[in-house]
């Protein structure tokens, strides 16, 4: 299936104006967030009929894509929570109505199967695997990448109909659909800082007041990572952390002796 990269205003909303009257599309993202705290989306895939398009967010307003989210048709994704993720924080919005066939496929007896291993059980597509380390923000895109790009968007709508006949002749369709539901729905965006801590490896062996200060000092580096858009590690790392909740310093002399701090973090940088 070949594919056509969007990168003009007028060709992206003539393509939500016809997608808007689809039963259903097939759709994808590609983004970054090494070097940022929010995800910064560089690509967005959209399949439908026999056509693909690669739309190219920093050349155009997404904005427009709203119109298609608020629409009757159905959005297929594949692993969709990263991609909810990242459109929440783009364009504001997900779509109404989804599906998703790593989801959907779980009740049919796979355990989190990607997208090249279900494209290969269920429709015989041996898909080529892409770089890991590629760069989606870097333009042009290579051809190579691209091809790749497009790929996971070609074989989605065939993949939604393979399982909601399978789901459908398990009597698990609407299992299926109200997970897809429940995943739409679920709360996105930046996480609640003061969770923060507990993602931090080997918290749990800290003692009560040192968790206190964990939690507290972990839910600043969320807040001020969220504030200038930047990775958390690059406020301060996990091992800093740990070895502020362990000193319990109270003066900048004693913060600078904590382990993992830097000079850089004990002048508040």
């Amino acid at each position: 299936m070949t594919h056509r990269w969007v990168a003009t205003q007028a060709e992206f909303d003539e393509v939500v104006d016809e997608l808007c009257h689809q039963p259903r599309y097939a759709i994808d993202t590609e983004f970054h967030r090494e070097r940022t705290y929010f995800p910064k989306l560089a690509l967005v895939q959209l399949g439908w009929d026999d056509q693909i398009v690669l739309v190219d967010p920093l050349a155009v307003d997404l904005s427009s894509i709203t119109r298609l989210f608020a629409s009757p048709s159905i959005a297929v994704f594949h692993a969709a929570q990263q991609d909810l993720d990242v459109l929440t924080h783009s364009v504001k919005a997900v779509p109404a109505h989804m599906f998703d066939t790593q989801l959907a496929a779980g009740f049919t007896g796979y355990s989190t199967p990607s997208l090249l291993s279900l494209l290969h059980a269920e429709l015989g597509v041996a898909a080529s695997k892409g770089d890991r380390l590629t760069d989606w923000l870097r333009r042009p895109l290579t051809p190579e990448q691209q091809h790749y790009a497009a790929g996971d968007v070609a074989h989605l709508l065939e993949l939604h109909d393979r399982l909601s006949a399978k789901l459908t002749k398990l009597g698990r369709l609407t299992w299926a659909l109200d997970a897809c539901e429940e995943l739409r729905t679920r709360p996105t965006g930046v996480a609640d800082p003061e969770q923060a801590w507990l993602r931090l490896k080997d918290v749990r062996v800290l003692k009560a007041r040192s968790r206190g200060v964990a939690q507290a000092v972990a839910a600043w580096r969320e807040r001020r990572a969220a504030a200038v858009d930047v990775p958390v590690r690059q406020i301060l790392p996990d091992l800093a952390i740990l070895g502020i909740s362990q000193k319990h310093p109270t003066t900048p002399a004693e913060l600078a002796q904590a382990r993992g701090v830097e000079e850089r973090h004990s002048r508040g940088q």
